[in-house]
């Protein structure tokens, strides 16, 4: 029986506790290295898909060798809190550059998040900050800065409804308020939205 106010099936609630223990198990720091890297995920995706618009027409997205192809939108989420490597190739395939990691919200940054948003900042969420991912309000691929000013928690139901329902979370200005809007520019005022 679901909790009263929780609107997830039974297994969506037991697909989120498996996330919630992959995290910890990440976070914890204990896993070993795997050919000298730690456990990640790998996306190949093009840079100009990465970067194009929401449903862009021809734009193919990345694709996940264990689970198959995936949407830019899809990636952009993946992407949104993880440790990014850009590797260029040229027309042969062949890797012309490989850049750095890059940490997309320190602990610093996510810590100074979850103190000021407390819980998911959709509208009508009160997810915990462990449940929670930090969003870029402005994505990294679009120009968007990894700071406190353009990061947002998002709990994972509605990080994915940002990136890939078409919903957006803004702060107004100088608050800590924030405010959700619908695909169709409607702003989501209680648990209506996904």
């Amino acid at each position: 029986m679901a909790p009263t106010g929780d609107p997830r099936s039974s297994a969506e609630r037991q697909a989120d506790a498996l996330v919630a223990l992959a995290r910890g198990a990440l976070d914890g720091g204990g896993l070993p290295d795997v050919r000298g890297e730690r456990p990640h995920v790998r996306v190949p995706i093009d840079w100009q898909a990465l970067c194009a618009a929401r449903g862009a027409p021809g734009v193919a997205g990345g694709n996940l060798g264990w689970a198959g192809p995936i949407t830019p939108e899809t990636a952009r989420r993946l992407a949104c809190d993880a440790g990014v490597v850009r590797v260029l190739t040229g027309p042969n395939g062949l890797p012309l550059d490989v850049g750095r990691a890059q940490r997309t919200a320190s602990a610093a940054i996510r810590r100074a998040v979850e103190i000021r948003d407390g819980h998911c900042v959709f509208a009508g969420c009160d997810a915990l900050p462990e449940w929670c991912d930090v969003h870029h309000v402005v994505h990294w691929a679009f120009g968007g800065p990894t700071s406190c000013e353009n990061g947002a928690l998002l709990c994972e139901r509605h990080h994915t409804a940002c990136h890939e329902g078409g919903f957006s979370v803004a702060r107004d200005a100088g608050t800590s308020r924030w405010r959700t809007w619908r695909p169709d520019g409607t702003e989501v005022l209680s648990r209506a939205g996904p």
